[in-house]
């Protein structure tokens, strides 16, 4: 069977607007044709059924981009071990995605458009699984790491230190799956806020996210010396470390963290381009890092912070909505640029930049924070 993207593309389309219905479907098929699985998944099933259609956007997507996509399957791959996913469960995982398609693509379906899901299905399904095989020798599945540090920022915001029992390799810019012992089998993601260190320790920025388990277990209920699961570093906005362009950061909230670990690597690696950090927050109490910001731009005279707030009124520094403020006073069509924060932040200041400002899409490095990142 060959690969034919477009077929698989074209289906899809239809099934995208119907999401909440076809995931709801897909995980109702998967535990009915095989209930031991149901064991596997958090009690509360609405953050994975986001994240499974989320995973398979991109994955139906990228079909035309064979790089990118080996590299997200190999993470996710990779990713998958902390569930205790092996070989056999991607066949009755597929069977109930062919089924969930099948249905709810009915009005186009035909033999041609199943043979292209089962044919990248298949392909998809051989690379996560390889990347998990030959991960199995070198890397545990998850991580103990020991909280050595807790400060309370905000009342809604954390930053933790941890110490994974054995190293962790990960890239600046890249994020983790992080699980207490107050919800086991929940995970949620976690941009580290820091680029690799000799001593191994990460740090996590968290906000309280109401209703949220993992965010109000590590930001209430976390005290130094507990221990949290960490999984395999994921992600792909990092550093261009051939580059020799200015760079400009655009944070929202805890957006921050991932970038703050760029600059921090940008800085380690001893070149020495202009930085631009905009770091936004609603109220100046909210701008969490800001005092360890200063310090980093004072010994690093080739960064400026500005930091913005766009709900106080009283605040004497820059104002407005990040979007906005990026395009109000420099043009950054020379840059390398990286954006994170939540998901109308970023998209609105990617489409200014790249629409409004000029700056090429290939140079536009973004992440998106979710519910409990």
């Amino acid at each position: 069977m060959s690969l034919n993207p477009r077929l698989v593309k074209e289906s899809f389309s239809v099934v995208e607007p119907l999401a909440e219905q076809a995931t709801a479907y897909f995980y109702g098929r998967l535990f009915a044709e095989s209930p031991h699985l149901r064991g596997m998944f958090p009690p509360a099933m609405d953050v994975q059924r986001d994240r499974l259609f989320s995973a398979l956007t991109r994955i139906v997507w990228s079909l035309d981009s064979p790089g990118s996509l080996t590299a997200y399957l190999g993470q996710l791959g990779r990713d998958h071990r902390k569930y205790g996913v092996i070989a056999e469960h991607y066949t009755a995982v597929g069977n109930a995605l062919l089924a969930t398609i099948r249905r709810f693509a009915a009005e186009v379906w035909n033999h041609e458009i199943e043979a292209a899901w089962v044919a990248a299905y298949t392909a998809a399904a051989n690379l996560m699984i390889a990347s998990a095989e030959s991960d199995s020798g070198v890397s545990p599945a998850w991580w103990p790491a020991e909280v050595i540090d807790h400060e309370r920022r905000h009342r809604d915001i954390a930053v933790l230190t941890l110490r994974p029992a054995q190293r962790l390799p990960y890239t600046a810019g890249q994020y983790v799956n992080v699980q207490t012992a107050r919800w086991p089998r929940v995970w949620r993601t976690f941009s580290i806020a820091n680029a690799p260190r000799p001593d191994n320790t990460i740090r996590l920025h968290v906000r309280l996210v109401p209703g949220g388990w993992v965010s109000t277990a590590l930001i209430g209920h976390t005290r130094i010396g507990d221990t949290l699961l960490v999984g395999p570093p994921m992600g792909t906005m990092t550093p261009c470390e051939n580059s020799t362009r200015d760079v400009l950061c655009v944070a929202g909230g805890t957006g921050l963290a991932p970038l703050k670990a760029i600059i921090e690597s940008v800085i380690a690696s001893g070149r020495r381009p202009n930085i631009h950090l905009l770091y936004g927050a609603r109220t100046a109490a909210e701008l969490y890092d800001l005092p360890d910001l200063i310090r980093m731009e004072s010994s690093f005279p080739w960064l400026r912070v500005l930091p913005v707030v766009s709900h106080q009124p009283s605040y004497d520094g820059m104002r407005g909505h990040l979007p906005e403020v990026a395009q109000r006073f420099h043009s950054w069509t020379e840059h390398e640029v990286y954006v994170c924060g939540p998901s109308g932040m970023v998209n609105e200041t990617v489409s200014r930049l790249r629409d409004d400002g000029g700056v090429p899409l290939a140079r536009i490095h973004r992440d998106i924070v979710h519910a409990e990142r």
